[in-house]
């Protein structure tokens, strides 16, 4: 079965998109998916939240878009069972420059994800052995994020429960229409999820509300609490799912997993 591409992706910093991608994918492993997370921000703090530190990041994504690695070489195993990675390194904030040229410099990470694994891999043949891919982005509608919407199945979009939160949701959201209408007619809107979600705050709850009211079915029910033990665990170089499984951060995490797989199934028997 093919594997199932999903970028989260939002311009704006903070939000908490490497947060969502971590702790998804661990989610995901957690109730029996195959997942691979695709480092695509050159800061590669989903790489360092996933425990590979920088020093062992001896291939990279860089090497999988610029062709000089296949992306089952690129591949590396986290602690996480049933959880891997494709790291980033600084070398990223030069890729653009080195394919701006290229005429399939929008489809780098499509081309990557669609190749068959060599003879003699470690992995299974059956693409790749994994059931979901996810993609973090970087704070930018750049070529590199653009190269993640083309390569996607569908957009999650991570937003946080601040006053401007719409703003910048409008912008992202002509873009992922541009790229459906010249670079992947498929792409579709997985979702919205609600993030830093604080209940003592009344704005967080105005937040939420004008958000449902302006999107409606494209918010997901789960909301992602503020938590300090989802803030404390990248600094361990874990998912909160292992640094505290029963935390409120951890638990929501593992509903929007459930969430994700329910609308999977919807959209697959569409």
């Amino acid at each position: 079965m093919t594997p199932r591409v999903i970028t989260i992706a939002n311009q704006k910093g903070g939000v908490g998109k490497t947060t969502t991608t971590i702790n998804l994918g661990t989610a995901l492993a957690a109730i029996g998916e195959r997942v691979l997370v695709v480092d695509l921000d050159p800061q590669g703090n989903a790489s360092t939240g996933l425990g590979i530190d920088r020093n062992m990041r001896d291939r990279s994504v860089y090497d999988v878009l610029t062709g000089e690695r296949s992306l089952v070489d690129g591949i590396m195993d986290t602690a996480v069972p049933r959880l891997s990675v494709v790291p980033s390194t600084l070398d990223l904030l030069g890729f653009e420059q080195e394919v701006m040229g290229a005429h399939d410099r929008s489809f780098r990470l499509r081309n990557a994800i669609r190749q068959p694994f060599g003879a003699g891999a470690a992995h299974d043949d059956d693409d790749f052995g994994i059931d979901y891919v996810l993609i973090d982005c970087p704070p930018s509608l750049n070529l590199l994020t653009i190269n993640a919407l083309s390569a996607a199945n569908s957009v999650l979009v991570p937003l946080q429960c601040e006053f401007f939160a719409l703003e910048g949701l409008s912008q992202l959201l002509q873009t992922v229409e541009h790229v459906k209408t010249a670079l992947n007619p498929s792409l579709s809107i997985h979702g919205i999820v609600l993030t830093m979600f604080d209940r003592r705050n009344n704005l967080s709850g105005q937040v939420v509300d004008d958000v449902r009211r302006h999107m409606g079915q494209n918010v997901y029910e789960t909301v992602i609490p503020r938590n300090v033990r989802v803030s404390e665990a990248p600094s361990f170089g874990k998912p909160v799912l292992l640094y505290d499984m029963h935390c409120a951060g951890s638990q929501a995490y593992i509903r929007l997993a459930s969430e994700i797989i329910q609308r999977e199934r919807r959209l697959r028997a569409a």
